[in-house]
């Protein structure tokens, strides 16, 4: 009988997907609820033939290198940031992760925290917490109006243009800065795309939705913060290090602009003494952009079939990095 794929699964991830591949494979599991260690990571990977791995673990030349029989990673995330995939690439190992599964989750979460920064609602909540509500006055915690509010979007991709659909009930006027132009969301949702100064300038709430890449690392640092309107707010779903967290922490503080909500961060997970986080007016919670029963369990069983996929040499079902393969573009 031949020997079953042997894979480490970094993180306890949902049943059913430990099942599926358990079904196939001989798993290596780290239990406990922490990204694991370093020096356990690099041992442990040593005799694999798969890696199931989260945002947390950090897939370079040196782990590579210690993994010889490695023939795929698999990302349980959509971004892969956390993969050098061109190493990945020398090596023919292909690359998996999970698009269009959290669409919907993040979107929510991001239209949850527009809605929470414009009207306050972090701030509000501590206020009644601590006592303080005595009585009623008609300046208590003023905030801004979301309906007919202009929404900036800065990455056009699904979440963005899932974001852009929401905020159609709001009746608000979208604009968006991508990459490329999409004129199917355009058409759709009446979408204006505009350059990236005019996104800034008109913007009442900036949305991120680009991918890390060298080329958005701190996209959105002094320079552009201050082009903001003083009652703007900024909202991060996508990277931590799309935003310079030193400029942003200014930006609020002086006045720049009125608000920041964060899901992501840089670094990640937020020092507890980060200044970020004794600003009133900025929310920051931990990376839950995905953070539904239903989302985390399709991610971790399209994240399963990737490494399926892979320890029995076919091709991934999506695959960041089909170069591998050498006939053309795969899923995206």
């Amino acid at each position: 009988m031949a020997e079953r794929p042997r894979v480490l699964v970094t993180r306890q991830v949902h049943p059913d997907a430990i099942r599926r591949m358990a079904d196939v494979c001989e798993l290596d599991i780290w239990t406990e609820d922490r990204p694991i260690p370093r020096e356990e990571l690099l041992a442990r990977v040593v005799d694999k033939d798969g890696l199931y791995c989260m945002l947390t673990e950090r897939v370079d030349e040196e782990l590579l290198a210690r993994a010889p029989r490695l023939r795929v990673v698999s990302n349980m995330a959509v971004g892969y940031d956390n993969v050098d995939v061109a190493a990945c690439v020398r090596r023919g190992i292909p690359v998996g992760n999970t698009p269009g599964v959290l669409t919907d989750a993040t979107a929510d979460l991001a239209f949850a925290l527009i809605l929470a920064a414009a009207r306050r609602l972090v701030e509000a909540v501590d206020y009644v917490r601590a006592g303080r509500w005595q009585t009623w006055s008609p300046s208590l915690l003023l905030g801004h109006d979301v309906y007919g509010a202009t929404l900036g979007i800065l990455g056009m991709g699904r979440i963005g243009a899932a974001v852009a659909r929401r905020a159609t009930g709001f009746g608000m006027r979208v604009i968006y800065h991508s990459r490329r132009r999409h004129e199917e969301v355009e058409a759709a949702l009446g979408a204006t795309y505009v350059d990236l100064n005019t996104l800034l300038q008109e913007a009442d709430v900036l949305s991120i939705h680009t991918p890390l890449t060298p080329e958005t690392y701190h996209l959105i640092g002094e320079a552009e913060l201050r082009r903001m309107k003083p009652t703007a707010i900024l909202v991060n779903t996508a990277r931590g290090g799309v935003v310079d967290p030193k400029a942003l922490y200014r930006a609020l503080q002086e006045g720049w602009i009125a608000y920041a909500a964060l899901d992501v961060t840089e670094p990640e997970p937020i020092p507890p003494d980060d200044p970020l986080l004794t600003l009133p007016n900025c929310i920051v919670v931990p990376h839950i952009g995905s953070a539904t029963q239903a989302t985390r369990r399709r991610m971790a069983l399209i994240a399963a079939e990737n490494l399926i996929a892979g320890v029995q040499g076919k091709r991934l079902p999506y695959c960041v990095n089909p170069e591998v393969y050498g006939n053309g573009p795969d899923k995206e």
